[in-house]
């Protein structure tokens, strides 16, 4: 079987440089074409000789595509005498390559929002010519995000919720929705004073082009009677937004944060204490609550690396934390209960106490097993009233 480059090989060598997007890129101001070369495998003078009618047919399907320019030699065959071969094929025409891979459709979307962004943001064709194959992808809702550039440059740093944005035939969701690309839109036409550079990604959008966000909460459960926060409710589950939570004023002495909700909401009556749904990492919300710092703190999570490494980093908040059923005589008793961890942690914790190291170790070294974990809700509910039976008999030396 002969290797000459056919023209389907030509097409997928085409095809190639659409996928790159240098052919879209070629149409947007500022981005000039320069003739692109295609490789081509010919036939030798032996072939030339040996199978004069199939190379007669494949010059013949050359020369009949469309779009690509051959250039020519000629041979002088001691055979067969002179005779004239394609020497290489070039594209000169990124308008006339799109067409000789069907894609005619795509090349009008992208001439079509070219034209809508030279009347309306031209400082975005620069945009187009960067991301073109996403562009045409966006195509049918490229009016409208024009229309929301529009509104932004308007209405920089605008201090309202995302749902607050009035544009006529656009809604909240579809900004939400398109927050990635409208990022990149809004870093191109925004001043640099309207950008709040140190926020990135989808998740700070907001932060990121001064819109408000949803207040971060936190949700916590009185647990002792005496503590009267809301009047007709002895043990209130109470949720409040960061701040309100910052200042609140209670006689507390302890405080327990756990990650299950189950525990959380079965969480025993301590005298003078409350319990924390905590979410995981990041303690940025609770760290704002200084008073916290001035009452007995406990955590407890599950016995697994990522357990440790989420008392590791509220430590970095909260130096005095002690950890609850966190312990080797704990995982010991629970054995029957082990489940395994997926994913170890396997970063060192520096703000674990010597005998949470050296658990956290074992469990990291896989010396008890492989991804050996004890999830909290498994430890027995008699195990955690005996514990905090401890705890409440012992005196507090803080007071929030």
């Amino acid at each position: 079987m002969m290797n000459w480059t056919t023209v389907q090989d030509l097409k997928q060598q085409v095809l190639r440089l659409w996928l790159r997007g240098d052919l879209l890129r070629a149409l947007v101001p500022g981005q000039p074409w320069e003739p692109r070369r295609l490789t081509l495998k010919t036939p030798d003078t032996t072939q030339l000789s040996e199978h004069f009618e199939d190379v007669r047919k494949w010059v013949a399907q050359l020369s009949a595509v469309d779009g690509i320019r051959i250039q020519w030699r000629d041979i002088n065959h001691r055979v067969i005498g002179l005779q004239r071969l394609p020497a290489s094929v070039w594209l000169d025409s990124a308008e006339e390559a799109i067409k000789l891979i069907g894609k005619q459709a795509e090349l009008q979307a992208l001439r079509g929002m070219l034209e809508l962004t030279l009347q309306r943001q031209p400082s975005l064709v620069g945009w187009l010519g960067v991301r073109p194959l996403q562009a045409i992808e966006l195509a049918p809702h490229w009016p409208a995000l024009l229309e929301v550039v529009a509104w932004m440059t308007q209405h920089p740093q605008p201090g309202i919720y995302l749902r607050q944005v009035d544009i006529p035939g656009i809604h909240t969701k579809f900004i939400e929705g398109h927050r990635a690309v409208l990022s990149e839109l809004f870093d191109r036409v925004l001043p640099e004073q309207a950008i709040a550079a140190q926020h990135k990604g989808t998740a700070q959008f907001c932060a990121r082009y001064g819109f408000l966000e949803k207040p971060a909460v936190l949700r916590f459960r009185v647990l002792d009677p005496a503590l009267a926060l809301l009047p007709g409710a002895d043990l209130p589950d109470i949720t409040l937004d960061a701040a309100s939570f910052s200042r609140l004023d209670i006689a507390v002495t302890r405080v327990f944060v756990t990650e299950n909700e189950t525990n959380f909401l079965a969480f025993p009556t301590v005298p003078g204490a409350i319990v924390i749904f905590g979410k995981g990492y990041g303690w940025e919300t609770l760290g704002r609550a200084e008073w916290l710092s001035r009452c007995t703190m406990y955590y407890w999570g599950d016995i697994d690396t990522h357990g440790f490494a989420i008392l590791d980093q509220l430590r970095r908040k909260f130096g005095h934390v002690e950890s609850l059923l966190m312990d080797r005589q704990t995982l010991e008793t629970h054995k029957e209960l082990w489940g395994q961890e997926n994913r170890q942690v396997t970063h060192d914790l520096p703000f674990l106490t010597p005998e949470e190291r050296k658990l956290f170790d074992d469990l990291r070294d896989n010396r008890l097993g492989v991804g050996v974990r004890l999830e909290q809700e498994h430890v027995r509910f008699g195990w955690l009233e005996s514990a905090l039976e401890s705890i409440s008999q012992s005196p507090s030396t803080r007071l929030c």
